[in-house]
């Protein structure tokens, strides 16, 4: 391996470096990074090795014995300097984005905005963890509940949200005296670069943050050797449930806490009194934002059957006015285009029916593909219970609010929903029994901000992001008793 000469901010040159132990490292492997817009290489990617991983975790155990020491205030004004940092090379950060995902402006605005108030909202919560003094029954006896950092984290993102879910994956472990293995996307590598670079820029110490990238084929090698280091002390994965479940087994054999946001089959309900404007407007952007390539999108779209009719109309006409581009959506890579287009197919074959758009529409690429609307969808189909992770909803109708509840929590899923109604008393009725970490009340859902606790119930994942919840998941208590 050869230390890389390009300084913080100069960017990375044709081969992306890791980030160990504070330098900019490239690797013998390296692998092409592939842009989805024209499917052509962009740069190639530095590839970890099992020993470049090992060498992540002694220099983030190393740093914790020093940074576990560093005050709340100075961490915290790492963080905000980081934030002040994001902004100023915000263009950078588009243009990786961009070339390395398919993201258009919008959602490059979105995601990098909820990580430059991630930033801030963790500088600003530092403070709020804090022990207690408990009263004890025995005469003469006092304790002290301590708060205490983990050590090294294992922190494991994906390439959909790459700026806000790296950056979530990395903020809350530091600023509780962690230090973090950031395991990055294949498919981003330039984004996780930049990050540790931002970082780094804002003072954040050599060692605190050592970023691993490696090529597909590696993944369980290296991803084993992390987990099974002594040095690891918890391990947090966003991403799909069968890989999430990999990780906790493996994690749960070593006893290892692990925290989990995983895959969604979010509804949105409408019912008969809801504003089919906006209804129609937020089942479209919570089905095919960024492609359908969030976890919190709408894959079901439940319609209360007295207002179908209407909203099926004014939904088709919203689809096509926000979401109509003739060249398609683009998506990380063929796969999942494939994969929807296999999802549609088998349900069509098995009696759903088309209700917008056409598998067999031309794109620009083949990494993109149209937006797809299958009505009279029934268990049994595939569809009917896989997450599409991409521009493709189900359509349903209902005749009441139970049969909506009913339909909406038949998933194994549980990360976000969405119901439509002026009545907000019957939104809340409804909301508590969905089974989900979060319900949305006359929005999309799609929705995360850094004050708010992010996580699933069931196979969605447990555990939480963001908010004072957020950062209790990165301390451990430690009790202290005397005797006078």
């Amino acid at each position: 391996m050869a230390a890389s000469s390009n300084p913080l901010t100069s960017g990375f040159g044709p081969v992306i470096p890791l980030w160990l132990d504070g330098e900019q490292i490239n690797t013998n492997v390296t692998y092409d990074v592939v842009s989805p817009s024209n499917e052509q290489k962009i740069y190639k990617s530095s590839s970890a090795s099992v020993d470049d991983a090992l060498r992540a975790v002694k220099s983030s155990q190393a740093a914790f014995e020093t940074w576990a020491q560093v005050k709340p205030n100075e961490r915290r004004d790492i963080l905000l300097r980081a934030a002040d940092i994001l902004l100023r090379r915000k263009e950078e950060m588009r243009s990786i984005s961009k070339q390395e995902t398919g993201e258009v402006d919008s959602m490059f605005d979105f995601e990098f905005n909820l990580g430059v108030q991630a930033c801030k909202s963790v500088a600003g919560l530092i403070t709020a963890v804090r022990g207690a003094v408990p009263t004890m029954t025995d005469e003469g006896r006092s304790a002290m509940i301590l708060r205490e950092p983990y050590g090294v984290v294992l922190s494991i993102a994906p390439w959909n949200a790459p700026y806000a879910l790296g950056l979530r994956a990395c903020l809350a472990p530091l600023a509780m005296g962690n230090t973090v293995v950031l395991k990055g996307s294949e498919f981003s590598p330039g984004v996780y670069w930049a990050i540790a670079s931002v970082l780094h820029e804002a003072g954040l110490p050599k060692g605190c943050l050592n970023t691993i990238i490696h090529r597909q084929q590696d993944a369980a090698e290296v991803t084993s050797a992390l987990i099974a280091s002594p040095s690891i002390r918890k391990v947090t994965f966003t991403g799909s449930a069968i890989v999430g479940g990999i990780i906790a087994s493996q994690a749960a054999k070593l006893l290892k806490p692990t925290l989990m946001e995983l895959g969604g089959k979010a509804p949105t309900i409408v019912c008969e009194d809801a504003n089919l404007q906006d209804a129609a407007l937020g089942a479209a952007l919570g089905s095919f934002l960024h492609s359908g390539q969030i976890c919190m999108c709408t894959e079901r779209v439940i319609v209360h059957a007295a207002v179908a009719d209407k909203f099926k109309e004014i939904f088709k006409e919203t689809i096509d006015q926000v979401f109509g581009d003739p060249e398609g959506m683009m998506l990380v890579n063929a796969a999942p285009v494939l994969k929807n287009k296999s999802l549609v197919s088998d349900a069509i074959s098995k009696g759903a029916k088309l209700f917008h758009g056409n598998t067999e529409q031309k794109a620009s690429v083949q990494s993109a593909m149209h937006p797809i609307v299958v009505e009279d969808v029934k268990e049994g189909m595939t569809i009917y219970h896989t997450e599409s992770f991409g521009p493709t909803v189900s359509l349903f109708t209902v005749e009441s609010d139970d049969d909506a509840i009913r339909l909406a929590n038949d998933t194994e899923y549980g990360l976000t929903a969405s119901i439509f109604t002026e009545d907000l008393r019957r939104g809340l009725q409804i909301a508590k029994k969905i089974q989900s970490g979060a319900v949305h009340i006359n929005s999309m859902s799609v929705h995360d901000e850094s004050t708010l606790p992010h996580g699933g119930h069931k196979s969605s994942g447990y555990g939480r992001f963001n908010g004072v919840e957020g950062l209790e998941e990165w301390v451990q208590t430690k009790t202290v008793t005397w005797k006078d």
